[in-house]
């Protein structure tokens, strides 16, 4: 029989914290329906006091999916789907701004499951924002303009500080050989609830489809504005052994990076997507 969980939204548009269970221990399948319904009302499910081990992380991710690997970072020994995201004294962090994860691919993840593991002793939050909530509060003619147009998304844009490093290009050549420029639908639906996303971001997306560059960089200057809008975001603060689990298919997210030099790090594995339509 599967627990009862207590589920505690804790901003309007998105983000619930989920308490009774124990992610260490084989999920049966009622309770991995229960989290999956959690994940799609809620968009991001958060998780305290959950020492895993990676084999365990591993286990709970494939409970909802096949990991997606992410050969620009390093792994954890033994576990290449489990990417290593730290930051120490010596190496400042190169990401701070808002991403939906992976949307260089063809098919971006379904979701990303993130572990800390060292939190520094203040400041390292991480903000999601929904991407429903940006959709539908566009007006009714710029979502009847959006819809249907499509937007490139760029790993070599996202990867672009890491590139410029000496041996960047070197260390990245895999990747950049394995993922040249996609196109996604601008407004996409989501699988499982039938919502529309606004399904652009920041980091990854370089232009619209069909406009000119003055009209696509003042388009997308404008959608990025949007979606950053605080109201349709939440706040997580860490603390040793949370968990958060998000719909990367309904979200974008950003590090807050108040806390370096003290070290942070985390670990993270993507589960496989599909293609956005």
């Amino acid at each position: 029989m599967a627990p009862t969980l207590e589920i505690h939204p804790i901003a309007g548009p998105l983000g619930a914290e989920i308490h009774g269970v124990d992610l260490r221990a084989p999920l049966e399948p009622a309770l991995v329906e229960q989290l999956r319904a959690a994940l799609l009302e809620h968009q991001v499910i958060f998780f305290r006091d959950q020492p895993l081990s990676p084999s365990d992380h591993a286990a709970f991710a494939r409970s909802f999916g096949e990991p997606a690997l992410h050969g620009a970072y390093t792994h954890v020994e033994g576990f290449p789907e489990l990417t290593i995201l730290e930051v120490t004294p010596e190496s400042p962090p190169k990401i701070d701004t808002w991403h939906t994860d992976m949307t260089f691919m063809e098919c971006p993840p379904l979701g990303s499951i993130l572990r800390a593991r060292v939190i520094p002793p203040r400041g390292g939050d991480t903000m999601w924002a929904s991407l429903f909530a940006a959709w539908e509060g566009l007006s009714d003619r710029l979502q009847r303009y959006l819809d249907g147009l499509e937007a490139v998304h760029d790993f070599r844009h996202g990867f672009r500080h890491s590139l410029a490093e000496p041996g960047g290009e070197a260390r990245l050549r895999e990747m950049i050989s394995a993922h040249s420029p996609v196109r996604h639908p601008v407004v996409r639906t989501h699988p499982e609830s039938g919502r529309k996303a606004l399904f652009v971001n920041r980091l990854f997306t370089t232009r619209l489809v069909g406009l000119s560059e003055r009209e696509s960089d003042a388009m997308l200057a404008m959608l990025f504005e949007h979606l950053e809008t605080p109201e349709y975001s939440c706040r997580f603060r860490w603390r040793p052994d949370s968990i958060a689990f998000w719909d990367n298919r309904a979200t974008l997210h950003r590090p807050v990076n108040d806390f370096w030099p003290a070290h942070r790090r985390l670990e993270r594995i993507t589960i496989a997507g599909d293609l956005p339509r």
